[in-house]
């Protein structure tokens, strides 16, 4: 592996750390790593493998840069709202280092697709931030042995490990689904769009996992393999819990059930098109409509009081872990417009309600204030 007079200036603090110098380098040089993910956690995680040399990275995202993402996201500008994040990712690493090969997958990221893009990577970081491609990205490399350095952030907490790293002796260490065998249920763990994340946190987990791919890809140190990491960003509290191989693993374990992929929102409860379509819906337009005919019914708002507090259409509020319990609120003799940010909640609220109480009046705002904000009122968009 040849470096030039420029690259060997630019890693020389590298060069001269004794554990570390050319031979940690050339085997930067020579990796190929797969980030899954390019915002919050995938923002410092690519910063810092780039900067550190790491010769072959991929990109897998298919979402596009919005507002919102620019108190965490520090790989884009307010220039690069609403352009595709793996172009405005790649551009602007590329001008990080020269010297590096980017290659990008603008896409999602799914059962058909994750063997063919994962299968050329030596390591692949997950940066995303919901289950379905959590277990996706486990399962893959699992099936393909390559190492999964991953970690996730929730509020004000974060944690990161190492999964499927086959040490020195030869003992390939825990996976996703040692740690984790069955998903929570849907709508237990809201992700950050819909729970929040303070801006720093994902920083500081995506240069642990960063941190962790470069002693995979080196062999220096101890990685996080067998443990997992918790940070807790009020207390400023760590806690490393031991994380042990998982004899009914269905990839790996004494007797493996699983060979393939599998449809990871139906393991992970996520409702499918036609299950989603079961649920009334009413549209942003339609809402309007109503409100400015003055007609008879009931708005209901099933966020958090803080939410509330920055912005509302002036819907009666019942956050959706009280919704059961404060079900005698909810009209049962006129129509009921239930909303949250995103339309996901509120559409948990209204199945949670025709359940257990048996309701037949309820429709959901489909893409809640978003959509408010995108079709009638940009003002509730702001927060």
């Amino acid at each position: 592996m040849i470096f030039t007079k420029e690259e060997l200036e630019r890693y020389s603090r590298h060069l001269i750390i004794p554990d570390f110098n050319i031979e940690g380098q050339r085997k930067l040089k020579a990796a190929k790593v797969l980030v899954v993910g390019s915002g919050g956690l995938g923002a410092p995680l690519l910063s810092y493998l780039v900067a550190a040399g790491v010769g072959n990275i991929g990109i897998v995202d298919f979402d596009t840069v919005d507002e919102s993402n620019l108190q965490r996201q520090i790989l884009f500008t307010v220039d690069d709202v609403e352009r595709p994040k793996v172009e405005a990712a790649a551009e602007r690493l590329r001008k990080q280092n020269p010297f590096v090969n980017i290659k990008t997958y603008n896409t999602v990221l799914t059962s058909q697709n994750a063997l063919d893009i994962i299968k050329d990577y030596d390591v692949v970081a997950d940066g995303t931030d919901n289950f379905p491609t959590r277990y996706l990205v486990n399962d893959a490399c699992v099936l393909l042995n390559k190492v999964n350095v991953y970690a996730s952030i929730f509020r004000f907490e974060g944690q990161a490990s190492v999964f499927n790293y086959t040490d020195k002796d030869g003992s390939v260490g825990p996976n996703y689904r040692d740690l984790f065998p069955s998903p929570p249920p849907p709508g237990l763990v809201p992700s950050c769009a819909e729970g929040g994340v303070l801006g720093v946190l994902p920083g500081i987990l995506g240069s642990l996992q960063a941190n962790e791919v470069i002693k995979v890809i080196t062999g220096i140190g101890e990685t996080l393999s067998g443990r997992l990491f918790l940070f807790d960003a009020l207390s400023f509290e760590t806690r490393t819990l031991k994380i042990h191989r998982n004899p009914d693993n269905p990839l790996n374990g004494e007797n493996p059930t699983q060979a393939e992929l599998i449809d990871y929102e139906q393991f992970c409860g996520i409702p499918t098109q036609e299950e989603k379509s079961k649920v009334k819906e009413i549209s942003a337009r339609e809402l309007y409509e109503l409100i400015e005919g003055k007609k008879d019914f009931q708005l209901l708002d099933v966020r958090e009081p803080y939410e509330y507090d920055i912005a509302n259409l002036g819907g009666e509020l019942i956050p959706l872990n009280q919704i059961e319990e404060q079900a005698e609120r909810v009209a049962s003799n006129k129509q009921v417009i239930v909303h949250c940010r995103s339309g996901k909640r509120s559409q948990q609220a209204i199945k949670q309600l025709e359940k257990k109480h048996g309701f037949t009046n309820l429709y959901n705002l489909r893409g809640g204030l978003l959509a408010w904000a995108e079709e009638i009122d940009d003002r509730v968009a702001k927060y």
